[in-house]
């Protein structure tokens, strides 16, 4: 006679590697191994962990990279701190394979960017200033290059993110702004007269911030938001459509 009821699913051990890089990913969380720390030598690893070399070593790769180990030119292997970007990429392909829309990404990107704005206007530094109004010289010496339009975009609300010196925000910023990007390249290419009123809204956004005038610098980060939602539907794009991970923004040879 069958059992009554819902069975029971099989009890699945997950692979060795994967235990010898959690014990020791959770030693590093927890403090007691800190960056700049030795992990120890594989053949160290070997040893404590009562494993084989191949595992340690699969359990080790994972560890590289998530940027929390780094390997030394002695080969021995210590902790690290993982830059932002590896764990922004990552974040931004769980992105690109959920299918987020336009509309899921304008709406995240209104709440961040005044976000980040309004934190820069009290936090930003005089080297913060300098970077962003070199980047604006630079989107106006490339005003009829689409390509360079974008790339300097790009770089315009990272640093805006920086200046805001906070880095959960930043971190929280910086997944769905990769994704900003090309759309910024599919409404470009589509509409280049798009473009002066991209560096007028920089214009007044780093006016603005020079003078530390956060109704001025909300304003312009709204306009720019609204322009970019417009941009986007007057380029024929579905708002509902998913995000496009690439558009290759460079006209420049048919020029």
């Amino acid at each position: 006679m069958a059992p009554s009821g819902k069975g029971f699913e099989r009890i699945r051990t997950r692979p060795a590697y994967e235990q010898v890089a959690e014990a020791i990913e959770q030693k590093i969380l927890a403090g007691r191994l800190r960056p700049g720390d030795p992990v120890g030598t594989e053949s160290e690893l070997v040893q404590q962990f009562g494993v084989n070399r191949s595992t340690v070593r699969e359990g080790i790769r994972l560890l590289e990279r998530s940027g929390l180990v780094t390997r030394q030119a002695s080969r021995r292997l210590s902790v690290a701190v993982p830059h932002y970007h590896k764990l922004t990429t990552r974040m931004t392909r769980a992105l690109i394979l959920q299918q987020v829309t336009f509309r899921e990404l304008w709406h995240t990107s209104c709440a961040l960017e005044p976000a980040a704005m309004s934190l820069a206007i009290d936090n930003r530094t005089n080297a913060d200033l300098a970077a962003l109004e070199e980047n604006l010289a630079a989107t106006r010496a490339g005003a009829r290059k689409p390509a360079v339009i974008v790339e300097c975009d790009a770089e315009f609300h990272k640093l805006l993110g920086e200046a805001a010196h906070n880095r959960i925000l930043l971190l929280a910023k910086e997944p769905s702004s990769m994704l900003v990007q090309p759309t910024t390249a599919g409404i470009i290419c589509r509409n280049p007269s798009a473009i002066p009123r991209l560096i007028e809204a920089h214009t007044h956004m780093v006016d603005a911030l020079r003078r530390r005038d956060r109704d001025a610098a909300l304003l312009w980060v709204d306009r720019h938001l609204r322009d970019w939602k417009a941009g986007f539907a007057r380029a024929g794009l579905d708002l509902d459509s998913p995000v496009p991970p690439h558009i290759v923004a460079d006209q420049d040879a048919a020029e």
